[in-house]
């Protein structure tokens, strides 16, 4: 499994990479793995303010259903439109193209209670 050393990953397989102060979040390897054919994504709204653990998104595969959840509380600054129309981007490249939205953090600091690779490593295996 693919498990990048910039990010910070949460038990519930998402990723989030600090860039300017804001969190991009998508889904692990392990993640998309396991849910198979992704076929359908329902993304938060521009805007929006969410909690940490709060439910971000909705992701449809060929076997299951499964919710995103935010890595972090903060306003959803942007959001992978891409996916509407090429939901396998998650597939293909869940670290690159297939990240599925951007949140503008509250606080920093909740970061460094993300796990990093090699915990999220140790889960996993």
């Amino acid at each position: 499994m693919n498990v990048p050393e910039d990010r910070r990953y949460t038990d519930q397989h998402e990723w989030g990479l600090v860039e300017d102060g804001k969190l991009r979040i998508g889904i692990t390897d392990y993640a998309q793995d396991a849910l198979g054919d992704v076929v359908f994504v329902d993304l938060p709204a521009v805007g929006n303010h969410v909690d940490a653990g709060s439910t971000v998104a909705e992701v449809e595969s060929t076997k299951s259903l499964a919710e995103v959840y935010a890595p972090v509380s903060g306003t959803v600054a942007n959001v992978n439109s891409a996916l509407t129309s090429t939901p396998e981007l998650i597939n293909r490249d869940p670290y690159g193209e297939g990240w599925f939205l951007i949140i503008e953090m509250d606080d920093p600091s909740q970061v460094e209670g993300l796990l990093d690779a090699a915990g999220y490593k140790a889960l996993i295996t």
